[in-house]
C-alpha cells in the first residue's frame, strides 16, 4: 500500500499513482459526506509540522478535506477522539483503528449509527526511531524515506541506504492481524502488502519471558523508575475512556501523586487489567511514551492471555458482546487453574 518510486520513471511509476488515487478517492468520499450533510465532522490525517509526521485532522470545513493524507506515518489511533465529538462523525480507519471503534461501540461509548467508517488498507507504519537508528542520524538530518513493498530507501547526507521493510515498521505492525478493516461503510479497494514478522514483533516479550521472576522484577523496577507519570499512554489509548481515572481518586487513594517506581508500576499494572478485552495492540501507548518504556510488552501479553483464556479478539465483530458480558452454559474447565 505505502509505495513511492526511487526514480521518475520505470516499473514503480504505476505504484506511485496508487497512492495518489487512494488519497483522491478518500478526499472525494469525505468531502461528499460533509457536503451532503451525512456527517458533521471528519476525522483523518493531515501533514504534520515536523518532517515525516502527520497530525490528526478533525474538521467540519469542506475546504480542509484536501489536506487529508494517506502515507506510512499515519500513526495515531483516531478512534480515541470519537467519544468526545458530538453529532455524526466520519472517520478514516486502519485495521487496528476499526477494531477500537468496534470495541467502543460494544462498550456503549459511541453509537454505530452515528459513525461513518472510511476504511483504508494498511501495510504497516514506519517507526522513525528505528529509521534513526539504522541511519545513524536524527530525523531532522534525514532527507528522504522511500517505502516500497519489500524495502525502504533512507537518504541522509546524500547517501542512500536500503533495508528490508520489516526492519523499519513498528513491532505491532509486524504482528498485525487485520490489515484491512472488517467494519466499515466505505472501503478503499487497494490490496495491502502482507509484511509480517511475528518473531520480531514479539522478540522483546519473549526475552522477558525467558527471564527469572527476579530478573523481570529488576527490569520493570528500572523501567518504571524512568516514568514521569505524564499519562501520555492513558491519554492516547482508545480503551481508556473513564471520566475519572483511578489514579485521580483520593478516597481511597490508589497511588501517590508523586512519581515513584512502585506507584508507576501499580498504575500500569491496573491500567493493563482495565483495558483487557479492549486493547487492539495498536501500539500507541509505547509509541508516545517520552521515556521509551516498553509498555506494549505488558499490553500485548494481556492481549494474548485474553485470546488464550477466552478465545476472544477485540473489535472483530460489532455484533459480539464485549468480553466478560456474556457467559456460556458450559463451564470452561481450562479456566480453572
Amino acid at each position: 500500500m505505502w509505495l513511492k518510486m526511487f526514480e521518475p520513471s520505470g516499473p514503480t511509476t504505476c505504484l506511485v499513482m496508487k497512492v495518489s488515487d487512494m488519497e483522491k478517492e478518500l478526499r472525494q468520499e469525505a468531502g461528499k459526506l460533509l457536503e451532503e450533510g451525512t456527517v458533521d465532522y471528519i476525522i483523518g490525517f493531515a501533514p504534520g509540522s515536523l518532517k515525516f509526521t502527520t497530525t490528526p485532522l478533525i474538521t467540519e470545513d469542506i475546504d480542509e478535506i484536501n489536506n487529508l493524507v494517506i502515507n506510512p506515518f499515519i500513526n495515531n489511533n483516531l478512534a480515541k477522539y470519537l467519544p468526545e465529538i458530538p453529532g455524526r462523525v466520519g472517520i478514516i480507519a486502519k485495521g487496528c483503528d476499526s477494531r477500537s471503534i468496534v470495541s467502543l461501540i460494544q462498550d456503549k461509548q459511541i453509537a454505530r449509527q452515528d459513525i461513518v467508517i472510511l476504511g483504508i488498507p494498511c501495510s504497516g507504519l514506519v517507526d522513525l526511531k528505528k529509521v534513526e537508528k539504522l541511519a545513524g542520524k536524527e530525523r531532522d538530518k534525514i532527507d528522504d524515506i522511500v517505502v516500497l513493498a519489500d524495502k525502504v530507501c533512507i537518504t541522509a547526507g546524500g547517501e542512500k541506504k536500503e533495508v528490508p521493510t520489516t526492519e523499519v515498521l513498528f513491532d505491532h505492525c509486524l504482528g498485525c492481524e487485520l490489515q484491512i478493516p472488517k467494519e466499515y461503510d466505505f472501503l478503499i479497494q487497494e490490496p495491502a502488502a502482507e509484511i509480517r514478522d511475528y518473531e520480531s514483533s514479539s522478540k522483546q516479550i519473549q526475552e522477558l519471558k525467558k527471564m527469572s521472576p527476579d530478573q523481570r522484577w529488576a527490569f520493570w523496577k528500572e523501567q518504571f523508575g524512568h516514568c514521569i507519570r505524564c499519562y501520555a499512554c492513558r491519554q492516547v489509548c482508545p480503551a481508556c475512556f473513564c471520566e475519572r481515572c483511578f489514579v485521580e481518586e483520593s478516597q481511597p487513594r490508589w497511588v501517590s501523586p508523586v512519581s515513584q517506581w512502585q506507584d508507576n508500576l501499580i498504575f500500569q499494572a491496573i491500567r493493563t487489567i482495565h483495558v483487557a478485552g479492549r486493547c487492539t495492540d495498536c501500539g500507541e501507548c509505547e509509541r508516545v511514551c517520552p521515556v521509551n518504556i516498553p509498555l506494549r510488552s505488558l499490553s500485548k501479553e494481556m492481549y494474548d492471555l485474553v485470546g488464550e483464556m477466552f478465545d476472544y479478539k477485540t473489535g472483530m465483530d460489532v455484533n459480539a458482546p464485549a468480553l466478560m458480558t456474556a457467559y456460556e452454559l458450559v463451564e470452561a474447565e481450562g479456566l480453572i487453574r
